[in-house]
């Protein structure tokens, strides 16, 4: 029996067109709202109506990195004539920059653990992968399951129970401890994704190499890895975003030394109260290095998420 695939005709591309374009824009409309924020003044980013257009600054990227102080008529002439832009920027309203913020070390510490899990969850997950897709492992599938199921409670539900342990062990606030957490967390997706990618590897290739004398770890690294390269980088982007986002945990582990950046962008506050263009600027900074390492991998990522689809 033979089967015909019928062309979609014009007005059907049409309007699939024309779907792709509006999820697109809806999609990425609270993106562009938030980074226009971050150029606003304070006044213009809670003005209502919402101002569309407006005159750029900013303002709120100096302040998200900077504290700054109110001072008196009196005391701005005391301190003098500001030296720099940014001295300049904030003395038309009345402040002087009294020193830097917190942002760039809680922003280093979400590189530091959100990079730092993510290597060692494609370290472990892609171990634990070959060995459940290439060796027969007593209840494998139960296995498989339980650690899949690590995913199904809701962070809140072992929030208490990790809390108590880290504070006894030492780890609370500490880059270790959230590094240990995070990937805990993320391990299970990256089990599960990889298995599916080394699955759809032919078992002849490393049988070949085992033949020209490799060792099975030569094999695996010669031979499994360069093929499933494409998996471990859509993994490793998966794996990133949920330590790049994560805030309960976060929240509820850290505060000064391990903190990261969402529980702390929330937190920024001007001389008069919440300092919007200040929130917008850290969120739009925040979103930075995921954007580019999913950028420098999106080939591999295209590659990787249709990876096995076509089978001979």
């Amino acid at each position: 029996m033979s089967y015909s695939v019928t062309e979609p005709s014009r007005r059907q591309k049409w309007f699939a067109g024309v779907l792709v374009v509006l999820y697109a824009l809806i999609t990425i409309l609270p993106l562009v709202w938030i980074i226009a924020t971050s150029f606003k003044t304070p006044s213009d980013a809670i003005a209502y109506p919402p101002k569309t257009f407006f005159t750029p600054t900013v303002e709120g990227y100096v302040n998200v990195f900077t504290t700054r102080t109110r001072l008196t008529e009196e005391q701005l002439q005391a301190v003098g004539e500001p030296q720099t832009w940014y001295d300049r920027l904030v003395r038309k309203d009345g402040l002087v920059i009294s020193g830097p913020s917190r942002f760039a070390e809680r922003f280093t510490n979400s590189v530091i653990i959100g990079f730092g899990s993510t290597i060692l969850c494609i370290v472990l997950g892609t171990a634990a992968a070959y060995a459940f897709s290439r060796f027969k492992v007593p209840l494998k599938d139960d296995l498989m399951f339980f650690i899949l199921s690590t995913r199904m409670m809701p962070p809140i539900a072992v929030a208490i129970p990790i809390f108590l342990m880290f504070r006894s062990l030492g780890l609370s606030d500490t880059h270790a401890g959230m590094i240990l957490l995070y990937t805990a967390v993320n391990l299970s997706l990256s089990v599960w994704l990889l298995k599916g990618f080394i699955d759809e590897i032919p078992i002849e290739y490393e049988e070949a190499a085992l033949i020209d004398g490799y060792t099975r770890f030569q094999a695996f690294y010669k031979v499994v890895l360069p093929q499933a390269a494409t998996g471990i980088a859509s993994t490793a982007i998966f794996c990133l975003i949920f330590a790049w986002n994560e805030y309960a945990f976060a929240v509820l582990l850290t505060s000064g030394n391990a903190q990261t950046a969402p529980p702390f962008i929330p937190t920024i506050i001007g001389v008069s109260g919440q300092d919007w263009p200040a929130v917008a600027a850290g969120a739009t900074l925040f979103l930075v290095p995921v954007m580019v390492f999913t950028i420098l991998l999106r080939k591999h990522l295209l590659r990787g998420i249709t990876f096995g689809a076509v089978r001979k």
